[in-house]
């Protein structure tokens, strides 16, 4: 199954995502929802617009992140289940991850 590009899903037309909480979504709680929520992520679209990738970054600093929330917050936007992003998606988001740390180091060391 080839999965869009997760930083920016297609909306299914059919379903209101702009008040969805994030609990609803598949593969997301409330503790999961207690963690967005604390990065300023409250709804479905706020995921969206932040990414899954920016997400984790942002949750690993506060010592919340792990890989298999990062598959579940894509999952969520996709509607598929977790396990299966880990298992099709895993090196895709590996590398982007890889990529912002890059970034970072370029940054921290010009600073």
């Amino acid at each position: 199954m080839d999965i869009a590009l997760f930083t920016s899903p297609v909306p299914d037309p059919g379903m209101k995502h702009t008040d969805q909480r994030l609990r609803d979504l598949q593969g997301l709680g409330p503790e999961s929802e207690k963690h967005l929520n604390e990065i300023g992520v409250f709804t479905r679209e706020d995921l969206a617009e932040t990414g899954p990738v920016n997400a984790y970054l942002l949750l690993r600093k506060s010592g919340h992140a792990s890989l298999n929330f990062l598959y579940a917050m894509v999952g969520a936007l996709n509607n598929v289940h977790w396990t299966k992003i880990a298992r099709e998606e895993k090196g895709r988001l590996l590398m982007e991850l890889e990529g912002h740390k890059e970034l970072e180091s370029i940054f921290n060391n010009d600073t």
